[in-house]
């Protein structure tokens, strides 16, 4: 893809996560987790992290900002799945890709979770308080993980079945 293409896809891709955020749905069952570990699959590293980063500034500027620190917690989530996506490209298979959308979904539920125990004001901070964070956000995370898991199979699936007809098509002509 020329620098045109990847301009288009990522905006195609930034308003999927972006409209998606603003329309009704589950809590957390949301593109972005997807769209993160999908950009460090398939993209280029600046445009991998551009694409969910720019979708969710540009959704969290209607929805609304929140704490800071909470904020920052949810971006670097979704950085690190990029890495964790940049890393399954030099091996993607489908149980790579599996385990980097299940282990993306821990680190997003740990990190957060954590953040909202550590700079809210609905837990105590002890031990106790953050088992509690985690216990009361275990809805939250199955969320998460399915529509990691579902927007996941659907990016990528998108992805490989038009690399797999390009490749069909050039055998063809080449014959």
């Amino acid at each position: 893809m020329n620098k045109k293409q990847y301009t288009f896809l990522i905006a195609i891709l930034v308003l999927v996560g972006f409209g998606a955020r603003l329309l009704p749905h589950p809590a957390n069952f949301a593109p972005i987790g997807a769209l993160a570990l999908f950009g460090g699959l398939y993209l280029p590293r600046k445009w991998a992290l551009v694409l969910p980063l720019g979708a969710m500034f540009a959704s969290d500027i209607l929805i609304g900002f929140y704490s800071w620190q909470i904020m920052m917690s949810v971006y670097v989530c979704f950085a690190l799945v990029v890495g964790i996506g940049l890393l399954v490209r030099k091996n993607k298979k489908f149980h790579t890709i599996l385990g980097g959308t299940v282990l993306g979904s821990i680190i997003f539920f740990l990190i957060t979770n954590a953040a909202v125990w550590g700079f809210g004001t609905m837990y105590t901070i002890n031990f106790s308080g953050l088992m509690q964070s985690y216990y009361m956000a275990l809805p939250f995370f199955r969320n998460s993980l399915l529509g990691d898991l579902f927007f996941t199979c659907v990016l990528v699936g998108a992805a490989e079945s038009i690399q797999y007809m390009y490749r069909v098509k050039s055998v063809k002509v080449k014959v």
